[in-house]
């Protein structure tokens, strides 16, 4: 399914039935022209030396939607994104779909056939392109596509800085017919081993920063680091979540923890999101003190370990944990931290707080169930699969009606995440249901892995598992059987993944021989996984 609607240019504004008082679309777009007509000189963007105020970046991002039509932009094209946490990829956040267009943010992290293939599934017509990356674009043909290419230094010259020079900063008129239209496309590694095209509407981005700005607790004085990337989920939807707000963003193109207590120091930061490995960075750097007022920090990827959360908590950081995946605009759930819970000993507090909770107030409940999508009973024992519905959740799979047929059966979203259901009504997650591994908050496709590896000519058959890891959470390992005679060693085989695939998807162990097989000869991955994770009380690193 495309989610692309068809309507031509031109059509009425905002708005399904023109001149229904009681109903307006709901727009993420709206909430920057909001901040920029409340706060116009209030600072957006503190990014390096440079700072925007509000109307700034309103007015560089209707710049950007007007540049993007003049270039030949219709509706429903998607505009793709290769850039680092900078102004300019926020201002394709409102942008991009202020011209009508779709957004594709692309994860720089990926090898360039992956790349390619986004590219081309996605049927992007634009890609803004930061200069540090033109080694992972040169191999791509875009050939068909107009390139804006990013220096990322905000001074004339700077070619981005030259294609917003010569468009309007007025808001350009809306195109957007219904809130149900897609508004991105975000690509996840799918159990088939090729990425799907995770379909985010406006109305489920703008209630989903809503439901941010609630768990996070921000407000107009926050200031808003951005650890996470705003290539993943969209930030979880923070881009258009701080703006809802009129918070400050705080952008930094690559985790460094030392800047990270630069800018908390320096900028009064007073939220940040990532998963467990980036708050170990901060908490561990030499910088590392206790701060005079406390700084939220949400946690997901894997739920935050007892001495995690004794050393934030010392340091004077609220721990939040949020749980969601990619079909789910990143966070759906969270741990909301229980009256009592910070009397009781760190080990039993933590036990509480890395449950995955339950759903944000803009989704339906999620439920634990069986095959036969009955719920479990809520006794913290019985495992079933995390379904999930309601606004939180992803219109389909771009182009790919089976895939989202599958995804929805029985009309909820499958997670394939297994889990118990605790008296209280919270969820905990005791396993993976699905060949996803989950590594320091990526994503990465087992299947796609084992598929690169059997590529080797030595290689006979081969399966990937996830793996505990101290730092990661979990790390992908091959089990591997070569062919009769054939030869190849651990560092050979890693090599030669890494020639196709993004080196963090690639594993870091291999492991020789036979493969567990049913009576019919399917490998049984389940063998693998429970004899890795024997001494841990749950088969799962990541969520």
């Amino acid at each position: 399914m495309s989610g692309v609607l068809s309507a031509a240019p031109g059509a009425p504004g905002r708005g399904a039935a023109p001149g229904k008082v009681f109903r307006t679309e709901l727009n993420p777009v709206d909430f920057l022209h909001r901040a920029a007509y409340m706060y116009p000189e209030k600072t957006a963007i503190v990014h390096g030396t440079r700072r925007y105020g509000y109307r700034e970046l309103a007015e560089r991002s209707w710049r950007l939607a007007s540049a993007l039509r003049a270039a030949g932009l219709r509706k429903g094209d998607r505009v793709a994104t290769l850039l680092f946490n900078s102004p300019a990829m926020l201002d394709a956040h409102f942008g991009v779909p202020a011209a009508g267009g779709i957004l594709v943010a692309v994860n720089n992290r990926l090898a360039s056939a992956e790349v390619r293939y986004i590219l081309q599934h996605s049927g992007a017509r634009y890609l803004l392109l930061d200069a540090a990356l033109e080694a992972l674009a040169e191999p791509l043909d875009l050939g068909g596509m107009t390139v804006i290419r990013c220096a990322d230094t905000g001074v004339p010259g700077d070619p981005y800085e030259e294609f917003l020079a010569g468009a309007s900063p007025e808001r350009p008129a809306s195109w957007l017919e219904h809130e149900e239209e897609t508004i991105s496309i975000n690509y996840t590694s799918g159990t088939t081993g090729r990425p799907k095209g995770v379909q985010y509407t406006y109305r489920g981005a703008y209630l989903n920063a809503l439901s941010e700005v609630i768990v996070a607790g921000m407000g107009t004085d926050s200031v808003y680091l951005w650890t996470l990337p705003m290539f993943h989920c969209n930030g979880w939807c923070f881009p258009w979540a701080v703006t809802a707000v009129a918070a400050r963003h705080v952008t930094m193109r690559a985790v460094d923890p030392g800047l990270i207590w630069e800018l908390i120091d320096g900028e009064g930061v007073t939220h940040y999101n990532g998963a467990p490995t980036v708050h170990l960075m901060v908490i561990n750097h030499p910088r590392a003190h206790r701060l005079e007022r406390p700084v939220t920090a949400m946690v997901a990827a894997a739920p935050p370990s007892p001495t995690l959360l004794a050393r934030m908590s010392e340091l004077n950081f609220r721990t939040v944990h949020v749980y969601g995946l990619t079909e789910t605009y990143g966070p759906i759930t969270m741990c909301p931290e229980q009256e009592g819970w910070r009397e009781l000993p760190v080990e039993r507090r933590a036990r509480y707080l890395a449950r995955q909770g339950q759903a944000y107030i803009s989704s339906d409940l999620v439920r634990v169930v069986d095959e036969q999508m009955n719920d479990v009973p809520q006794d913290a024992a019985t495992m079933g699969e995390v379904v999930m519905r309601g606004n939180n959740v992803m219109s389909g799979y771009f182009d790919d009606e089976a895939a989202t047929g599958r995804a929805f059966a029985g009309g909820w979203f499958h997670s394939g995440d297994l889990a118990v259901w605790h008296p209280d009504g919270n969820i905990e997650l005791r396993d993976r249901g699905k060949d996803i591994i989950i590594s320091g908050g990526e994503n990465i496709s087992s299947i796609e892995v084992e598929q690169a590896i059997t590529a080797h000519p030595a290689v006979l058959e081969c399966a990937v598992v996830g793996v505990p890891h101290p730092h990661w959470g979990e790390r992908p390992k091959a089990f591997v059987t070569l062919n009769e005679g054939a030869s190849a060693s651990t560092e050979e085989i890693i090599a030669f993944c890494r020639q196709r695939l993004a080196h963090y998807k690639c594993p870091d162990a291999v492991e020789f021989g036979p493969l567990p097989k049913t009576s019919t000869g399917k490998t049984q991955k389940f063998v693998l996984r429970q004899r890795e994770w024997a001494d841990q009380d749950k088969r799962v690193g990541g969520v």
